[in-house]
């Protein structure tokens, strides 16, 4: 009996790649609507203050930043909870990124997109209220001091190496 549950138990991995493939699908989806924003900023770059150009490529880079995102869940997610790929060399850097290394590169994302779109409110200041303004700027911290403690989290709970050499 215990066989049978440890089977079924370790099978259930395999759910996930309906997750991830689904993730995969919402990335194709999300490049769609990056090529229209790239479209829709190149067929009107003409009539763009510097600000409003800044504005467009920050909206373009905070795509990228979630695409990469969505690349690093659905790779490090399969690799550390499905399967290992078959593939090695072309994947060989996937053995450095494990569970907590994956958290820590979201978070670190996760600021980075933050980071990007509170560059955008500020550089529309006028449109936002102080305390819409103070909101974001609060949200944005939380979001780094998370970040700083998942960091610290992950290296606490690392085990040192062992030193080479003989011991004393």
């Amino acid at each position: 009996m215990e066989l049978l549950v440890e089977s079924v138990i370790l099978a259930s991995r395999w759910l996930l790649v309906a997750f991830y493939l689904g993730l995969g699908l919402a990335l194709a989806i999300y490049a769609v609507s990056f090529a229209l924003k790239l479209w829709d900023f190149a067929s009107h770059v003409i009539g763009l203050d510097d600000t409003e150009v800044i504005l467009k490529i920050l909206g373009l880079i905070d795509a990228a930043l979630i695409a990469s995102l969505l690349v690093m869940v659905i790779i490090s997610g399969y690799e550390n909870f499905v399967s290992r790929f078959d593939r090695e060399d072309e994947v060989h850097w996937l053995g450095q990124i494990d569970a907590g290394s994956l958290k820590i590169k979201v978070a670190s994302t996760i600021v980075a997109i933050s980071s990007i779109h509170l560059l955008q409110v500020f550089l529309n200041v006028t449109i936002y209220t102080p305390n819409q303004l103070f909101w974001y700027t609060t949200i944005h911290i939380a979001f780094i001091v998370s970040a700083l403690f998942l960091a610290l989290i992950d290296r606490i709970s690392k085990k040192p190496a062992k030193a080479a050499g003989p011991e004393l």
